[in-house]
């Protein structure tokens, strides 16, 4: 599908009129890629983390999860391999001193040539890229880009520098600069620290201690939800790519030798999680990683069809023994698992050895955005007699804001007494909204707009027999209930 610009535009105002998301400290002119979550938006990105979270550690039986800081000695980077290896390759135009990714600049003008009917050039060029891309070749790169007179969109030139290596990650000082409060160490300077740019390493630092006090056994999972941060030089398209984001991360301990099938099952396992949210599967697909970071043996995307196009929204890596052997060998103490399991190969426990890793790691800001891109409608409703129409957020259930609005059809006569009752008694059980201004049906349009599976009406039949109308988002059909059944409808259909 090609790329649906209006409506990625649209869902942005929507997301700031709706108070869903707005600019970083916007009235300072805002902060670039970065973004604040307004009182609609916290609580879907809440449900959203609580979904996941429930998905993996209350609903297995060998999954933990834990909660690292954010600052960790600055070895661990250096162990990890983010020091000398966590760069994108930028390139520069020299005429409006615009810094680019390589492969975001090549992608742009793939996307640019499909959406002028060259399908083939952009498939080419793409293709070109991944191969160079996997060899490191710089030389090559600049030479596609040049080939193909890809221009800045800022000068319109294609004069470029040279292409070369950028770290993406944020550092910064710990302490005061008259003492050493960190030992020195491989990450740099006495005092240089850096601002976690994943959540896996403090998984793999706290190897040992969850295993050990939580007696967990091969094959076993800890998982986290946290912040992290990346200098992106090229941060763009809303929320898809920001400095400071949020990762919902699982990295599960297997025996050596076990990495394949593993590997299978949590491609299969969390693809299921994704549709489970009754997204149309025609909306994901695997993309196979070319070249593999220098952690993995296997490695693949759950990738989203965007209104900008299928993007990344789920990386699953098979990382080996890499970041425990690592650490291991940078802290100097062990990080091995004692296995009595027996070896149907050799008849006895398969002992000591240092485990394997599965990660599944999904970018929680990326499957907001998901979850509203699709979820998002404009829809026209006129008749021969009235025009009308409506923006709708088809939430799931289970995932939406507010799940039930509670409308008093007028301030007067009890009904507002009656709807806080009703208030009063729901809101412990799920997320309620309570309003009596403007029209009932433009109150209906504003909780269309944020996502609300349902409306009750309170009315002057409630008076006499204490039953409400309850209006269906998505349907927007209404029955009569008595009010009695409310929560059971609502608890239902929010699982």
């Amino acid at each position: 599908m090609a790329n649906d610009t209006n409506k990625f535009q649209a869902i942005i105002s929507h997301c700031k009129e709706y108070g869903f998301i707005f600019p970083s400290s916007e009235i300072y002119d805002g902060l670039q890629a970065v973004y604040d979550y307004g009182q609609m938006g916290s609580e879907l990105k809440k449900n959203i983390k609580d979904y996941w979270w429930k998905s993996m550690t209350q609903l297995q039986d060998n999954i933990v999860g834990i909660d690292a800081a954010i600052f960790m000695h600055p070895t661990t980077w250096k162990a990890s391999g983010h020091v000398d290896n966590f760069n994108d390759p930028m390139i520069d135009n020299k005429d409006s001193k615009k810094r680019y990714r390589v492969d975001h600049l090549i992608e742009a003008f793939a996307e640019e040539q499909k959406t002028t009917g060259n399908e083939q050039l952009a498939n080419d060029v793409l293709a070109q890229m991944d191969a160079l891309l996997a060899k490191d070749d710089f030389a090559g790169l600049k030479k596609l880009i040049e080939d193909n007179k890809m221009k800045c969109a800022i000068s319109g030139t294609g004069n470029w520098t040279d292409i070369r290596q950028f770290n993406l990650m944020f550092s910064t000082e710990f302490g005061s600069m008259e003492t050493a409060e960190i030992p020195p160490a491989g990450g740099g300077g006495a005092n240089k620290v850096y601002l976690r740019p994943e959540t896996a390493q403090g998984i793999f630092v706290n190897f040992l201690n969850v295993q050990k006090t939580g007696r967990m056994k091969i094959p076993f999972g800890i998982a986290q939800i946290g912040k992290a941060f990346r200098n992106e030089i090229v941060a763009r398209q809303f929320i898809f790519r920001m400095r400071e984001f949020e990762q919902m991360e699982m990295q599960f301990f297997i025996r050596p030798g076990t990495q394949k099938e593993w590997y299978e099952k949590w491609k299969a396992t969390r693809l299921e999680w994704h549709q489970s949210l009754g997204i149309p599967a025609e909306k994901y697909r695997y993309h196979d990683h070319v070249k593999l970071a220098h952690y993995a043996d296997a490695a693949c995307d759950i990738e989203f069809e965007f209104p900008i196009g299928f993007k990344e929204l789920e990386g699953i890596h098979s990382r080996t023994d890499f970041d425990l052997k690592q650490h291991q060998e940078y802290s100097k103490k062990k990080q091995q698992y004692f296995d009595n399991d027996i070896d149907p190969a050799t008849g006895k426990p398969y002992g000591n050895y240092i485990p394997y890793v599965i990660e599944t790691s999904i970018g929680l800001d990326r499957m907001f955005l998901a979850v509203v891109s699709h979820a998002y409608e404009e829809q026209d409703l006129s008749t021969p007699e009235k025009p009308d129409s409506r923006v709708v957020l088809k939430f799931p259930a289970k995932l939406a804001p507010i799940k039930l609005a509670v409308l008093p059809l007028t301030k007067k006569d009890g009904l507002p007494e009656i709807a806080e009752q009703i208030m009063t008694d729901l809101k412990p059980h799920f997320r309620c909204f309570y309003e009596e201004k403007d029209s009932i049906g433009k109150r209906y349009r504003r909780m269309d707009a944020l996502g609300t599976p349902f409306c009750v009406t309170v009315d002057h039949q409630t008076k006499e027999d204490n039953t409400v109308t309850i209006r269906h988002r998505d349907s927007m059909e209404q029955e009569r209930v008595p009010i009695g059944k409310l929560k059971e409808i609502v608890l239902s259909a929010i699982g």
